[in-house]
């Protein structure tokens, strides 16, 4: 399955043979699990989703500050 992923201003492709969660995902791609939201069709969705078709996320950087 193939998977894209709005990230800032570009589009990372991930490729899986087999389900996977997209925490696995962000972890491969090397992105801090803690730093983005995952969103699929305008709704957040969990990092611990299993992935099982060819779909497109985007990812929200979280920003916070005091």
């Amino acid at each position: 399955m193939r998977i894209h992923i709005k990230h800032h201003d570009e589009v990372l492709k991930f490729e899986s043979e087999e389900p996977v969660a997209i925490s696995q995902i962000l972890k491969e791609l090397e992105i801090p699990s803690s730093t983005v939201l995952a969103v699929y069709n305008d709704t957040i969705v969990p990092h611990s989703s299993i992935i099982s078709e060819d779909i497109e996320l985007e990812l929200v950087v979280v920003s916070s500050g005091g």
